[in-house]
């Protein structure tokens, strides 16, 4: 009888610090690693890091790294940030073109739509003790 994996998740608080993005990929290749989904780290890695280096970029506060493996297999990366806005990429009507080869900036979130089997972001009200902000999340299973 096939048995199905059970569900977890783990978050990572992060402080303001240009170490955090690299902490935060350590944690993520360790908790992969832990749980035998190494097939699913060169994706994520490339996901979390492309998110987290822009909280860390675009946001004044803490940011938070949250993964979570479900029952049907697939991985969820998601960074919380202070921030309410967001992003262009992760708006619905994002186009889904690369930005012209001479920009400098704009290419990360291009490579997170490539990348992701899906994704999306849930915006975060002030509510007692929440922090308000948002959550981007990513989702990819182990052929990504």
């Amino acid at each position: 009888m096939a048995t199905v994996p059970p569900s977890w998740n783990y978050t990572l608080h992060l402080p303001r610090d240009p170490r955090a993005p690299g902490v935060a990929r350590a944690t993520l290749r360790s908790v992969l690693a832990a749980h035998e989904l190494t097939q699913f780290t060169p994706t994520a890695e490339l996901l979390a890091s492309e998110l987290l280096t822009n909280a860390h970029l675009h946001t004044t506060g803490p940011y938070a790294l949250r993964i979570r493996f479900t029952a049907a297999d697939r991985l969820v990366v998601a960074v919380w940030d202070t921030d309410p806005r967001v992003p262009s990429a992760f708006r619905e009507s994002a186009p889904s073109v690369a930005p012209p080869e001479g920009d400098e900036h704009g290419r990360g979130l291009h490579l997170v739509r490539a990348c992701a089997d899906a994704l999306g972001v849930s915006v975060l009200r002030e509510l007692g003790a929440s922090m308000g902000g948002k959550l981007l999340w990513t989702e990819c299973g182990a052929t990504s």
